[in-house]
């Protein structure tokens, strides 16, 4: 008689080949990868709007005072900021492009032939299963399959689970921030108006662009630790785990032997 694992395993395996067809699971997770693709794109546009703008600012020079000799130079203060914001631009892209990859895969992984794939092979495993241990190649293509078909939509899921838990805020606090520094620096002066500036007018201003350009580098590094756990290190995880189950169910002990 089999064990009461050799007949609950089973049972679960044809369950989950069961909810393969079903595509409620992809449709939420699709939605989150979007969410996720219009939050990278609006941080890559943001980034590109403020290397423009950090570029122009660079450009200018204003001198304080012939006796003092204070000068403003935004390029001094702004040339690491400038390298700082075209990498997380490049960041930012790449995230896009890991969002637009995942929805790509998971059309693949909810198209029909793999579905059909999934259950005939589900049977047969379960089939095998209930008279004894089922064939180890056997095995492999099922776990196989189950990663083809569930590894991305739970990674979507769990990434975005994740992110509205414990990261939407902070996202949004920096993303408007990146968003409102721009602002900053066109509050600097223009050439003409910059002329008039008194030594010491310079020294306020050189002061509020070192700040404005520190704010810019914290905001660009917790954004940029947002996308890589939701691109990379979240995703990563869940693969690990999805991993370590199909070990587990092709051990013996898994299988109930």
């Amino acid at each position: 008689m089999p064990s009461p694992v050799r007949l609950i395993l089973p049972l679960l395996v044809l369950l989950i080949a069961a909810l393969a067809w079903l595509k409620p699971l992809d449709q939420i997770a699709e939605a989150h990868a979007e969410a996720g693709l219009k939050r990278a794109v609006a941080s890559f546009a943001a980034a590109r709007a403020l290397n423009a703008v950090i570029s122009v600012v660079q450009g200018t020079e204003v001198s304080g005072g012939v006796v003092v000799g204070v000068k403003l130079a935004p390029g001094q203060v702004l040339d690491p900021v400038n390298d700082l914001i075209e990498q997380f631009s490049t960041l930012m892209l790449a995230a896009s492009i890991a969002f637009g990859a995942q929805l790509l895969l998971m059309q693949i992984g909810a198209g029909w032939l793999v579905a059909a794939a999934l259950t005939v092979v589900a049977v047969a495993w379960a089939v095998c299963c209930l008279r004894g241990p089922p064939p180890a190649w056997l095995s492999r293509v099922l776990v196989a399959l189950l990663l083809v078909r569930f590894i991305v939509p739970v990674a979507a899921l769990t990434s975005e689970y994740a992110f509205q838990a414990f990261m939407a805020d902070e996202y949004r606090v920096h993303q408007q921030g990146i968003e409102q520094a721009a602002d900053s620096f066109g509050a600097l002066p223009v050439a003409e108006e910059a002329a008039k500036l008194r030594w010491w007018e310079v020294r306020e201003r050189i002061d509020a662009l070192k700040a404005a350009a520190e704010r810019i580098v914290d905001h660009t590094i917790r954004i940029a630790v947002v996308f890589l756990l939701q691109t990379l290190v979240l995703p990563v995880l869940v693969m690990w785990g999805m991993l370590q189950a199909g070990r587990l169910l092709l051990s013996p002990r898994g299988q109930g032997a």
